[in-house]
């Protein structure tokens, strides 16, 4: 004897959401389309800049170009009034380091391009004057330590004694702490540029 099983789907009505449900959803969505606007709106802070120009030096590594204020990217040169030791005696590396700056460009215009900018507003820029690479070329005279690039140019230099690494120094971010400064920008890494975009994306002065 055998037996048939009907199965019937019992149908069970929604219950309808309550007003503060329905409202809670709406304000929900109202959110997530401002934020899209936001970022949308926001979107030109991560373009690429160039700017280019006649260049006026401000330090190791740090130009202006009309009115734009640059600070070279992946580099840190030690500050204009820092002092450095060699052969037992202290020395102004912080000028050399601007005049090493200023002979590389050597009256040249300059072109520079970045998105990123430091928490002055300032430019950090990949910078070439007469197609010559500025922000290397300053690791590889020796007056500027590598910060998150140029770790081989940096080597070469130290490994040559040239600039900085003919003596001893504070690493210009060091210095700065223990004189007052505030640091300029955080080493260069995929970190950082990720804090870096969403910080321009949602900077608003």
């Amino acid at each position: 004897m055998s037996r048939s099983w009907s199965w019937r789907q019992r149908y069970v009505p929604l219950r309808p959401r309550s007003l503060w449900r329905r409202l809670g959803d709406y304000a929900l969505a109202v959110l997530v389309l401002g934020l899209l606007i936001i970022l949308a709106a926001r979107l030109d802070r991560i373009e690429t800049r160039k700017t280019e120009g006649a260049a006026v030096v401000n330090d190791g590594d740090t130009i202006t170009l009309g009115t734009e204020r640059i600070r070279m990217r992946g580099i840190d040169a030690p500050e204009y009034s820092q002092i450095c030791r060699r052969d037992g005696a202290d020395y102004a590396c912080g000028k050399l380091a601007r005049q090493s700056l200023v002979r590389l460009i050597s009256g040249k215009p300059v072109s520079c391009t970045g998105w990123q900018r430091d928490r002055y507003g300032r430019l950090l820029g990949d910078c070439k004057a007469g197609g010559k690479d500025l922000n290397r070329a300053q690791v590889e005279a020796g007056w500027a330590v590598a910060y998150g690039d140029f770790e081989t140019d940096e080597a070469a230099a130290r490994s040559g004694k040239a600039g900085i690494w003919a003596g001893t120094f504070d690493e210009p971010h060091n210095w700065r702490e223990s004189h007052g400064h505030e640091v300029v920008e955080r080493k260069h890494g995929s970190l950082a540029s990720i804090g870096d975009a969403l910080r321009e994306i949602f900077r608003f002065w």
